[in-house]
């Protein structure tokens, strides 16, 4: 079974994020990148299936700017096989994304496509939905855990209700969870190694993607402050408050 895994470029989750002056977007410049960490987990999901037997190949894909392949270089130190990476400068809206990775579908044909459920940077959560539509695949979301029988896949993933069990038939599309593992350091022989793996590299145009915006962003902007709370010396003045200030209750 061969299998691909998306990854994404992003500010890694420890630095604070800044808007830029003009408010067109956020500062990434001179800022500390890293893999999107729910693409982490992907990565890790799909090495384990390569250790348990499941998989025979495990590709990492990259949609982005030059700088993504230390992204793909990344996950090749994790344990995939090879990577692809679409070049593109431009900053791409999901369904963008999903129309690349179709692509990337079509010309290799894994069984299985794992992506993280979604970017830390802008939580959308929409390209494996997406992904799954074009390709008129089965899918499951959020997962937090993952059992491979021969041609059916059986997804477990958090509801409001507790856990629901999803069995898929493959070729499928995966999206994971926080609780589906805990994704490995890459060691030094192997990151020396990943070096020498082959990337791929091509174009949207190599791959006849219309990547142009649907969605036009007229401005960021950072979240007001918050302003400081109060202490309230009985429960009689918490209730005025809540009644006549806040207006939170009746």
């Amino acid at each position: 079974m061969k299998v691909l895994v998306a990854v994404k470029r992003v500010i890694d989750f420890n630095v604070k994020v800044r808007v830029k002056s003009d408010e067109t977007g956020v500062e990434t410049a001179n800022v500390k990148m890293s893999m999107n960490p729910f693409d982490e987990i992907a990565v890790e999901e799909g090495i384990r299936l390569k250790e348990a037997g499941s998989a025979t190949e495990l590709i990492a894909v990259s949609i982005g700017a030059k700088s993504s392949q230390e992204t793909i270089r990344t996950a090749l130190a994790m344990g995939a096989d090879r990577g692809i990476h679409v070049e593109c400068d431009q900053d791409l809206q999901p369904l963008a994304v999903a129309k690349c990775l179709k692509a990337v579908v079509d010309k290799e044909n894994p069984d299985l496509v794992i992506l993280g459920k979604q970017a830390i940077d802008d939580d959308s959560s929409q390209t494996g939905q997406m992904l799954s539509a074009l390709l008129n695949w089965s899918q499951g979301t959020f997962a937090s855990n993952l059992e491979i029988k021969d041609s059916t896949i059986n997804v477990t993933r958090e509801v409001d209700g507790g856990l629901e069990t999803l069995a898929l038939t493959l070729p499928s599309v995966i999206t994971t969870d926080l609780r589906l593992n805990e994704p490995r350091y890459a060691s030094l022989p192997n990151i020396m190694k990943a070096k020498k793996k082959p990337i791929d590299v091509m174009t949207p145009d190599d791959l006849g993607v219309d990547i142009n915006p649907r969605l036009e962003i007229l401005k960021v902007t950072p979240p007001a402050s918050r302003e400081a709370g109060i202490i309230v010396a009985d429960v009689a003045e918490l209730v005025e408050k809540l009644r006549n200030e806040a207006k939170v209750i009746a």
